[in-house]
């Protein structure tokens, strides 16, 4: 009896490196094209159709969880940069992250809008993840006397929206590190320590 106990977690855990797997492959191969075929995704991913469709039984299952999981990255990296950073530099840090997302995930975002624009689809998931985490990371700073004090994470969001207005596929880093240095300058203005 103590066999199945360990079959059924080796099991377990297969199952999730593959789906891990297939989160991967997913994420690379939608933010390149919109639409690629599941089939190619299943195969780059080292799965058969089976074990992908039981993981993600439709396209729009597949979107959904790639952007959850990518922004849950993003997200996740805001309390590991003020484990080791100083509030401010992990701020402006996340903020560098946040832009490499929205241009180099481009291609996903098409992907999603595929998904959620047709009759009867999913809705849009929302950014509560990544809200979250600039709430965090703006609560630090202001306890820290780094910046003004009373911004919202839709304050912040406001503030940044210029992102997506940026070209992805231009030359985007430096215009993005203008714009994010222009807000940090303004999240700085009137802060109590400064």
């Amino acid at each position: 009896m103590s066999q199945q106990p360990k079959k059924d977690t080796a099991l377990r855990s297969d199952a999730q490196r593959n789906r891990e797997r297939i989160l991967r492959v997913a994420t690379v191969e939608l933010t390149l094209r919109a639409d690629a075929p599941l089939s190619a995704i299943a195969k780059k991913a080292g799965v058969g159709q089976g074990t992908f469709y039981r993981n993600f039984p439709h396209r729009e299952a597949l979107v959904l969880e790639v952007y959850r999981y990518e922004m849950q990255q993003v997200a996740d990296a805001a309390c590991e940069l003020l484990e080791t950073r100083p509030p401010e530099r992990a701020l402006r840090e996340w903020m560098d992250r946040l832009a490499r997302f929205a241009m180099t995930k481009a291609g996903l975002a098409d992907a999603i809008r595929l998904v959620t624009s047709a009759p009867g689809g999913p809705a849009r998931p929302g950014p509560t993840p990544v809200m979250e985490a600039a709430g965090t990371l703006l609560r630090a700073c202001e306890d820290a006397g780094a910046i003004r004090p009373g911004v919202t994470p839709d304050d912040f969001f406001l503030a940044i929206a210029g992102l997506w207005q940026i070209d992805p596929q231009e030359d985007w880093e430096p215009r993005a590190g203008r714009l994010l240095d222009l807000v940090m300058d303004g999240l700085r203005t009137g802060a109590p320590g400064g």
